[in-house]
């Protein structure tokens, strides 16, 4: 069935770019591709977007709202930082010059802190949408993903913020360091639980503690899928004890991927941590209507 869209609203990430054809706050169709930021150069933003979206286009011009890695310095354009404590949407969107001539195309401005430094893209987008549909809310917002943030809210504001590279390190070290030999597909539940309270009781044996995958295949022949829980395990345990001044005694919510969301969540839970588990996708898409709303 054909769809004409009102505006579109657009998730354009490193790896992925993600349509949305919307009418008001509704969703009416949607579209992927692989055509992230990292596989374009600045004049293939625009032909990678209008493949994706020119079926939903009516007469006339029609506004899109990107979020994400769009908005880098290596993106189509760059959107500048708002500095916390400020509203997860602190500006009006950044308009892209020289688009096609049927598309008003702008960016969301990300997030940065000086102390400690640190900055987000798109995540911002999803707590604008988390506040928009959970008005005055304050605790803490688990981003969990390949950078996982953890986002103190009040008073409708970010107030702070940091990122673990845990999802990065297991892939890393997963697939490239000497632990790959020693960890597979699978599951084991008892290795995960075993790892997380090692590090959440000891992060500081961190790093011993990975080695200990490796020589636990050699000398008991441990399974991949335990190692490979281990890992995980592991690596949660230590961010989870970093990250304790965050959530401890908060309210929480985990917003990302639904089984990512509920390793978090189950983690949290054993330490007393009760986290309510939100879909990154409708977080985003009620962000970049929130988004909308800015341009006026």
């Amino acid at each position: 069935m054909a769809v004409t869209a009102e505006w579109i609203a657009v998730d354009w990430g490193t790896s992925k770019l993600r349509a949305f054809a919307m009418a008001g706050d509704t969703v009416l169709a949607e579209a992927q591709s692989d055509d992230g930021m990292a596989r374009l150069t600045k004049d293939g933003f625009g032909p990678a977007l209008l493949a994706l979206v020119e079926d939903w286009l009516a007469a006339g011009v029609t506004d899109v709202v990107a979020c994400g890695m769009v908005g880098a310095r290596q993106g189509w354009v760059e959107a500048p930082y708002g500095a916390v404590p400020t509203a997860p949407l602190p500006a009006r969107p950044v308009l892209v010059p020289e688009t096609d001539r049927r598309l008003r195309v702008f960016v969301v401005p990300g997030l940065k802190q000086e102390q400690p430094a640190d900055v987000m893209r798109g995540e911002e987008t999803q707590v604008a949408g988390f506040l928009a549909r959970n008005p005055n809310w304050d605790g803490v917002i688990c981003l969990p993903g390949t950078h996982t943030k953890w986002v103190h809210v009040s008073a409708d504001e970010v107030v702070s913020f940091r990122t673990f590279m845990t999802g990065e390190m297991f892939a890393l070290m997963s697939g490239q360091s000497v632990l790959q030999h020693s960890v597979g597909a699978g599951w084991d539940a008892a290795a995960f639980e075993d790892g997380l309270g090692k590090t959440l009781s000891r992060p500081e044996s961190l790093a011993a503690e990975l080695f200990g995958i490796r020589a636990s295949d050699l000398l008991h022949a441990m399974p991949s899928s335990a190692g490979r829980a281990r890992l995980s395990g592991l690596l949660l345990g230590a961010e989870l004890a970093a990250s304790k001044p965050y959530w401890l005694g908060q309210n929480i919510a985990v917003v990302g991927e639904a089984g990512l969301s509920e390793v978090y969540a189950n983690a949290l839970k054993s330490q007393g941590g009760m986290a309510a588990v939100v879909d990154c996708q409708e977080m985003t898409i009620a962000g970049l209507s929130a988004a909308r709303k800015l341009l006026g």
